[in-house]
């Protein structure tokens, strides 16, 4: 039986096949785990944090201080667990670890999350580990607290309510704020009067 060609169609892509890596192989759909929040006194603690952390191979420390600054609280990291001061709602975790996802873990040209942040000067770079992209991490500045004040306890605003959350309370969203209000459906343009404030989570009430 004679040598196949070595530029056969049959032979190119076989050969091909062998070098691509594992992870474009596998179909597995990338799932980030849902936090396990639960409130303890005054605080609120993430405990399935480092299964969270092992999911997307990042520094424990990078995402802490990510959450700690987008929810506008303080906490720490203990152990496989982390506990924030307050009371923090889990939909607001959940929707600020989906945004770091986003921005510092998932490749913007194959959407695979087999990436790494390399360090070029100041800049931060996501390079993909599958297809070979890069692109900058855009880090947010950290604002002033009374620069970041943007809904504030006793006003009305006007909102639309963007989504629905697992108790049935609409939610919206003003610049890093998440707003909770219930009887609202999603779609719907409402004001809003705000009861309460906690970091950058706000609960409202439907008016007029």
């Amino acid at each position: 039986m004679p040598p196949k060609d070595p530029f056969d169609y049959d032979v190119l892509l076989e050969r091909a096949k062998k070098k691509l890596p594992h992870t474009l192989e596998s179909h597995d759909r990338f799932q980030v785990p849902e936090p396990d929040v639960m409130i303890e006194g005054k605080t609120t603690v993430i405990r399935n944090f480092g299964e969270i952390i092992s999911t997307l191979r990042r520094e424990p420390d990078h995402l802490l201080g990510y959450l700690l600054r987008e929810l506008g609280t303080a906490g720490t990291l203990e152990g496989q667990r982390v506990v924030f001061k307050g009371k923090v709602a889990t939909a607001a975790i959940a929707d600020r670890i989906r945004n770091y996802v986003d921005e510092y873990v998932l490749c913007s040209e194959c959407s695979r999350p087999d990436t790494k942040i390399v360090k070029d000067g100041r800049v931060l770079i996501l390079t993909c580990e599958t297809c070979g992209a890069h692109r900058p991490v855009h880090v947010k500045k950290q604002v002033k607290a009374e620069e970041a004040k943007e809904i504030e306890e006793g006003q009305t605003y006007d909102f639309m309510i963007e989504d629905v959350g697992k108790k049935g309370d609409g939610i919206a969203r003003k610049g890093n704020f998440i707003i909770y209000v219930p009887g609202t459906a999603k779609g719907s343009q409402v004001k809003v009067k705000i009861e309460k404030v906690s970091g950058t989570v706000a609960f409202g009430v439907r008016v007029g």
